[in-house]
């Protein structure tokens, strides 16, 4: 029998983000999701290394990695809309469900409880998840530097606000990633390759 779970994951490609917003270069849900895995796993081990955690920083990675293929179903969203208010909020989240299910479902039985845990939070993964979110934020602060510095400013009040988001999430790995790499985005090729 054919199992077509990672036949749909090869779509993330095709889902753009972003779509209100005027982009200097488009960014697809698969770049997206690996930038936030990466950024995931980071916050882990900043976590883990400097504020004593024992969080499992490859499992945060692929929290990350899979966290928004539901939007394969659904589209992404855009967040004005998608938060604009407490039922809107609530519905999104019941399709987000109702698409992750579906994803699960496209793969044997027996691989779907693993797989169901990167989509649908546990309690014993809540801090991962938490990670993970501040790890979304980031790279969406990341398509902001990366527009501004292209030239759009289409982009500088959602920085602004994705800014003052991460720094409310009280999230200390966050803030490490922060003040130790968030600068480098602002530099060109030949500024990343010079030795300090």
């Amino acid at each position: 029998m054919a199992h077509h779970f990672f036949a749909m994951l090869s779509r993330m490609k095709y889902i753009n983000r972003w779509a209100l917003m005027r982009n200097t270069r488009p960014e697809n849900l698969s770049e997206h999701s690996l930038e936030v895995s990466a950024i995931a796993h980071a916050l882990a081990v900043l976590s883990n290394e400097r504020f004593g955690t024992k969080l499992n920083a490859e499992r945060t990675a692929l929290i990350g990695l899979y966290h928004d293929m539901p939007e394969i179903i659904t589209g992404d969203m855009p967040t004005p809309i998608k938060y604009g208010s407490d039922e809107l909020r609530t519905a999104y989240k019941a399709v987000e469900r109702q698409a992750a299910e579906s994803l699960v479902s496209l793969l044997p039985a027996d691989l779907q409880g693993t797989y169901r845990r990167y989509f649908v939070k546990q309690a014993e993964d809540a801090e991962e998840w938490r990670l993970v979110k501040a790890a979304d934020k980031i790279s969406a602060l990341i398509k902001c530097i990366e527009e501004e510095k292209a030239g759009n400013t289409e982009f500088l009040g959602a920085k602004r606000s994705l800014e003052a988001l991460i720094h409310g999430m009280n999230c200390p790995a966050a803030e490490c990633f922060l003040q130790e790499f968030i600068g480098s985005y602002q530099l060109n090729l030949d500024e990343l390759q010079q030795k300090d």
